[in-house]
């Protein structure tokens, strides 16, 4: 799930729960609800700081594990491609908002984990913890388009797009720093 508490012109945005802060059906509506209330709360000099518990992941992305505990493959898939859609609005919502929005990685930032970080104006990684991946390469499933478009759109090298994309690189504070992915 995740929390919204608002301080003055600032929102925080917080992902809570265990330590994956997977992006199951329920967080996403969640997600959904927050970013909605922060849309209609704000006000000239507003801004958003996304944020996770603990210090080990920001977010791991989809639930895999609700998806596949369906017990059929195909009702998986389903499940898979519920979240899939589900999340855009969360991507298109983070996107529009009438403010800056900074992502505060703790941890690694996976999968949706990294397409959530990546949809901020702004994204702070710690140098001594954490990776930003797409781990859709080693599980051998396609990007959805919205993840694709994301992905060219905020990140400007070609080569590091790649590497992001095509061969699943993990990729550490410092090199997201000098790749231009994270500010810091």
């Amino acid at each position: 799930m995740c929390t919204l508490e608002k301080r003055g012109n600032l929102f925080f945005l917080t992902l809570t729960g265990d330590d994956d802060h997977r992006l199951s059906p329920a967080v996403i509506d969640s997600l959904i609800s927050s970013l909605s209330q922060v849309a209609s709360q704000a006000t000239r000099g507003s801004a958003l700081i996304t944020t996770a518990q603990g210090n080990r992941f920001f977010s791991n992305g989809f639930d895999l594990a609700w998806a596949q505990s369906a017990g059929s493959k195909s009702v998986a898939a389903d499940r898979l491609h519920q979240m899939v859609v589900s999340f855009k609005p969360v991507v298109g919502a983070l996107l529009s908002l009438p403010m800056p929005t900074i992502a505060a990685l703790p941890g690694h930032a996976a999968a949706g984990g990294f397409l959530f970080a990546l949809c901020h104006d702004y994204i702070l990684m710690r140098s001594d913890r954490g990776v930003l991946y797409m781990s859709e390469v080693d599980l051998g499933l396609p990007f959805p388009d919205y993840f694709t478009v994301a992905m060219r759109s905020k990140i400007g090298s070609v080569s590091a797009r790649r590497d992001v994309m095509l061969r699943g690189v993990k990729i550490k504070g410092e090199e997201a720093v000098r790749l231009g992915i994270v500010d810091w």
